[in-house]
């Protein structure tokens, strides 16, 4: 017979929503400045026939992550679209993810022990404790910036640091920490 297994405790869940929302607001302003770089003038291109276009990409991005932090704070996850109104520039779009994102944020950061450890079911394919959702959150968002910033280029835009320097945009760190690795 196995022995049963404890789960997260309501302590584990709160610092582990803590740690996790401390990394999406730094992911946040990473992502701020890969969709401001993408110009409206080219916001239609695509790099293959069978890819989103930047603008179609940069809205999935920012509506999907908005929304699965909704969900989070909701308890329920719906295949449904929450958001019907898209932004008309990439200027309002950054904007609107920026508010969005942190509206959201502060949603799940008032969640109490007990809604965080709430077992949901994630579109018929797992059931976890709410709060590993999160995981999902920033690892969509690290997944479609990626993609993102592989346009910039072609686009004839700049791509911006990230983690570190870019070939755009080099790390402008001091001598002290360039050497520390």
């Amino acid at each position: 017979m196995a022995t049963p297994q404890q789960g997260p405790t309501p302590e584990f869940a709160m610092a582990y929503r803590e740690v996790m929302l401390m990394g999406l607001t730094n992911e946040l302003n990473a992502t701020k400045k890969v969709l401001a770089a993408i110009p409206d003038a080219r916001r239609d291109y695509k790099h293959d026939p069978n890819s989103r276009t930047a603008w179609e990409l940069a809205w999935h991005l920012a509506s999907a992550d908005v929304q699965m932090l909704d969900e989070t704070a909701d308890r329920k996850f719906a295949m449904e679209t929450r958001f019907k109104d898209e932004p008309k520039t990439i200027a309002e779009l950054v904007s609107w993810y920026e508010t969005n994102y942190l509206r959201a944020i502060e949603r799940v950061r008032a969640m109490s022990p007990e809604e965080l450890l709430t077992p949901v079911d994630f579109y018929g394919a797992f059931t976890l404790p709410v709060v590993f959702y999160l995981a999902f959150v920033n690892n969509h968002s690290i997944h479609h910036r990626g993609q993102l910033a592989t346009y910039l280029r072609p686009m004839g835009s700049k791509c911006p640091s990230i983690y570190g320097g870019s070939h755009d945009e080099p790390w402008q760190g001091t001598p002290a920490e360039s050497n520390a690795a």
